[in-house]
C-alpha cells in the first residue's frame, strides 16, 4: 500500500505545502499567501496578526483538499520555516506581539525585553511547532543570529553570560531538539479538522534556506546550489564551522553536526526580472496570449534570439542594496541602435549570473575549495535560458531538479529520517531527490564571458561609485 509523508516551506510570501511518496514523488502540491507585511518607521518590519500560523493552516487545507488518496496513510508531517524572524509569545504560547520580520532592524541586535506579557522568545519554527502540537520545543538549525545556542553541542549554552549577552534568561528558551526528531503529535482537533489520523507527529527540519540545500541534493564536497529567488543565494555543506568568515555567512545545515555557508546574496535578484516585465506591460501580455504561452516564457523566446554579451549591453543589479552602499542604483550602460527590449532582458539574467559567480568564488577562494557542478532551484530555474547561461558563464554542468520545492521536499527528507524509512540522510537524498534536466556548458561561450568579466563587469563600479554618490546626495 503506497505511504505520503507532507512537507511544509513557510516562507516570507507563501506557505508551500507537499505531500510525497516515500520515494520523493510529489503526489499533491497546496499553498496559501501571506499578507503585505507591516511596515513602520524605524525600521519595524512585521508579519500582521497571526498570519503566519493563518498561512500554514490554509496552506494544509489546500493541499489535502488535492489528495486522493486515504489521509491515514500520511504518516508525518515535516515542517519547515522562515529563519532569522522573532517570535515573542504568552504564557500559553499565543502571541504577545506580531512576528518581526528578518527585515525588521530589531533583529540586527539582541532581544530587548520591553513587555512583560512576553514568557517566551523563539523562532517562527518554535511558534509554528506550538500552535500544531502544543509543545515548547525548537529546532538547533533554526537559531542563527543573536540565539545562544553551543553549535559544538547543538544545546543551549550552559554559560549563562552568553544567554545574557543575548538580551535573555534561560526560562525564556524552548527546548531544543535537532533536525529529524518530533515535537510531538498534531494537535487532536487539527487532526479532526484535517481529516489525518491521531497521533500523527510533526517533525523539525531546520531554517528555509538549510532544508532547501538538503532538499537540492547537495551533500558532496563539489556541488553548489543557486538559488534564484527575490533573494539570490547559493550554498555548499561542509563538515566544519567557518570562523571569521568575510565572504559568506557560515550556520547550521539541516544534517546534524554539518553547516552550509552561503554567500552573499543579491537582494531583488529575480525580482528584477518581474519589475522588467512589468515595465513592458501589455507588449508582453498581448504577445504571450496570442502565442498561448506564459509571459515568462516569451521572455525567454526572445531572449534567447539575442547573441551571448546582449550585444554590449552591461547591467549592474543594484536595484536593492545594503546601507553600507546605499548610494548605489541599478545601472545598464553601453546602448546603442542595435538593443531591444530582447537585449534589455537577456542582459538582467546575464547580469544575475555574472554578480552570483563572483559572489560564490569570493567564497571558495577564502575556503580554497572548487566545485564541479550546480545545482539551480527556485523560480528562476523554471528557465531554459537561465539555466543555460548560468552553465555558460561557469563552464560546469548545471542541474534541474525535478521536484517544485526543494524546502517540501527537504522537510519531507527529514520526516523519513524520523520514521526510520532511511538509515541516514544521505540515503534518503539518494532516494528522494532526483535531477530532471542537466544543461552543459560551451566552453567557447565560457572564456567570451570570462573576458567580459574580468575586463568589464568587476571593473565598473570603481568608475560609476564616485557619480552615483553625487546623485544619492541630490535625489
Amino acid at each position: 500500500m503506497s505511504k505520503y509523508i507532507m512537507g511544509i516551506d513557510n516562507g516570507s510570501q507563501s506557505t508551500k505545502v507537499t505531500i510525497f511518496d516515500l520515494k520523493g514523488n510529489q503526489i499533491c502540491y497546496g499553498s496559501k499567501a501571506l499578507k503585505n507585511l507591516y511596515t513602520a518607521e524605524g525600521g519595524v518590519v512585521l508579519h500582521p496578526d497571526d498570519d503566519l500560523w493563518d498561512s500554514v493552516h490554509d496552506g494544509i487545507k489546500d493541499c489535502l483538499s488535492k489528495f486522493h488518496g486515504n489521509k491515514n496513510d500520511i504518516l508525518a508531517i515535516g515542517l519547515c520555516t522562515i529563519r532569522c524572524c522573532r517570535a515573542l509569545l504568552k504564557e500559553d504560547g499565543s502571541l504577545a506581539y506580531p512576528v518581526l520580520s528578518w527585515m525588521d532592524n530589531r533583529l540586527s541586535k539582541p532581544y530587548i525585553h520591553e513587555n512583560d506579557e512576553v514568557k517566551y522568545v523563539t523562532t517562527t519554527s518554535g511558534y509554528l511547532a506550538n500552535r500544531m502540537t502544543g509543545s515548547f520545543k525548537d529546532t538547533c538549525s533554526n537559531l542563527e543570529v543573536y540565539w545562544p545556542i553551543d553549535i559544538e553541542t547543538l544545546e543551549w549554552s550552559e554559560d549563562d553570560k552568553v544567554i545574557e549577552a543575548n538580551g535573555l534568561k534561560r526560562n525564556q528558551l524552548f527546548k531544543i531538539i535537532q533536525p529529524g526528531e518530533s515535537y510531538g503529535s498534531l494537535k487532536s482537533k487539527l487532526c479532526k479538522e484535517y481529516g489525518l489520523k491521531e497521533n500523527i507527529q510533526v517533525v523539525a527540519t531546520g531554517n528555509d534556506k538549510a532544508v532547501e540545500a538538503l532538499g537540492s541534493g547537495i551533500n558532496g564536497d563539489k556541488s553548489i546550489m543557486i538559488s534564484l529567488g527575490t533573494f539570490i543565494s547559493s550554498m555548499l555543506v561542509r563538515d566544519e564551522y567557518f570562523e571569521g568568515a568575510q565572504n559568506f555567512f557560515p550556520t547550521l545545515a539541516c544534517v546534524p553536526f554539518k553547516y552550509v555557508y552561503e554567500s552573499t546574496g543579491i537582494r531583488r535578484g529575480m525580482w528584477t526580472v518581474s519589475w522588467y516585465k512589468n515595465i513592458l506591460g501589455d507588449e508582453v501580455r498581448n504577445k504571450a496570449k496570442e502565442l498561448n504561452i506564459s509571459e515568462e516564457e516569451y521572455l525567454n523566446q526572445i531572449g534567447g534570439t539575442v547573441p551571448p554579451g546582449s550585444d554590449g549591453l552591461i547591467t549592474l543589479l543594484d536595484w536593492l542594496n545594503s546601507s553600507s552602499h546605499d548610494f548605489r542604483k541599478g545601472i545598464m550602460l553601453g546602448f546603442d541602435h542595435r538593443h531591444t527590449n530582447a537585449h534589455i532582458y537577456r542582459s538582467i539574467l546575464e547580469a544575475i549570473s555574472y554578480n552570483i559567480k563572483n559572489n560564490i568564488y569570493d567564497m571558495l577562494d577564502e575556503i580554497g575549495s572548487e566545485i564541479d557542478n550546480i545545482i539551480v532551484i527556485g523560480g528562476g530555474s523554471k528557465s531554459n535560458l537561465m539555466m543555460q547561461i548560468i552553465a555558460d558563464m561557469f563552464g560546469l554542468p548545471t542541474k534541474r531538479n525535478e521536484a517544485t520545492s526543494c524546502a517540501c521536499l527537504g522537510a519531507a527528507i527529514c520526516t523519513t529520517k524520523y520514521l526510520g524509512i532511511y538509515d541516514s540522510f544521505d540515503e534518503a537524498i539518494e532516494n528522494m531527490v532526483r535531477v530532471k534536466e542537466v544543461f552543459e556548458p560551451n566552453k567557447n561561450l565560457y572564456s567570451f564571458y570570462d573576458k567580459i568579466n574580468n575586463k568589464v563587469i568587476k571593473n565598473v563600479r570603481k568608475h560609476t561609485d564616485e557619480v552615483l554618490k553625487v546623485a544619492h546626495s541630490i535625489f
